[in-house]
């Protein structure tokens, strides 16, 4: 089946108001591809239009002032239409645009993370609300209920167990707990780092859904569990041994 906004549409409306609420509207975002600007007519698929162009205040976008110079040369309104050099480049201005949208979107974000970074740097120590936001080999990430900061808690500082990351399911599994790390959980953190300079926010990891997590005690933090040489393995090893004392 093609999927259409009106399915999309349909999700949100069942998640408004519940737990899920963000998590889903979150998910749904990134499942989209980003816009991007370009000469050919895709229309706008969020809007469910067939024909659309992005027009706005001429002041606020260089893609504004472009569909305005295309009408004035479209109707004959004027001198300042778009020239025929103007449109052979429209492939590459589109391109371009497109690229230091993207910049300025890094650079907002950027900047919003290290004035939340240094805004929470002098309460290092204390315990938040949050909700898992994204899991990845290395840790899961928490949205801060209070700032709406996003931190990291690090597989290593959760316990000395191997955690199994799972890409399809999006979920982290420890090897001897059976703790298990999965977008949308609840979870109360301790803020142990926050660098205004990176606008980096490193957690720590308290409890999960209300449950008190249990540390493992393995002595093997961040490996895996250790697997049987296989017989190649072990012949090499052994030939090995052979050689050393031949030599000697």
């Amino acid at each position: 089946q093609v999927l259409k906004t009106a399915h999309l549409n349909r999700l949100l409306e069942a998640a408004r108001g519940t737990d899920q609420d963000e998590l889903i509207n979150m998910a749904t975002l990134r499942s989209m591809t980003q816009a991007y600007y370009s000469p050919e007519n895709f229309g706008h698929f969020g809007l469910a239009l067939r024909a659309y162009a992005h027009f706005t205040s001429p002041i606020r976008r260089y893609a504004d002032l472009i569909v305005h110079r295309a009408l004035v040369a479209a109707h004959g309104w004027g001198d300042d239409g778009l020239t025929a050099d103007d449109v052979e480049r429209l492939e590459s201005t589109a391109e371009h645009i497109s690229e230091t949208e993207r910049r300025s979107m890094t650079a907002e974000r950027d900047t919003t993370d290290r004035y939340l970074a240094a805004d929470l740097s002098e309460r290092v120590g204390a315990e938040m609300q949050g909700r898992i936001s994204g899991v990845q080999r290395f840790g899961a990430f928490v949205r801060l209920d209070e700032t709406g900061a996003d931190g990291l808690i690090p597989v290593r500082s959760i316990g000395s167990e191997y955690f199994h990351f799972d890409r399809d399911s999006q979920t982290l599994m420890g090897s001897e707990t059976g703790l298990t790390l999965e977008l949308g959980q609840r979870v109360l953190v301790k803020l142990s780092e926050a660098i205004p300079v990176t606008g980096g926010l490193m957690l720590e990891l308290l409890d999960v859904e209300g449950k008190a997590i249990t540390r493992s005690g393995s002595s093997r933090r961040g490996k895996p569990p250790r697997r049987k040489l296989t017989k190649s393995r072990k012949k090499a090893q052994k030939t090995k041994r052979k050689v050393t004392r031949t030599r000697r």
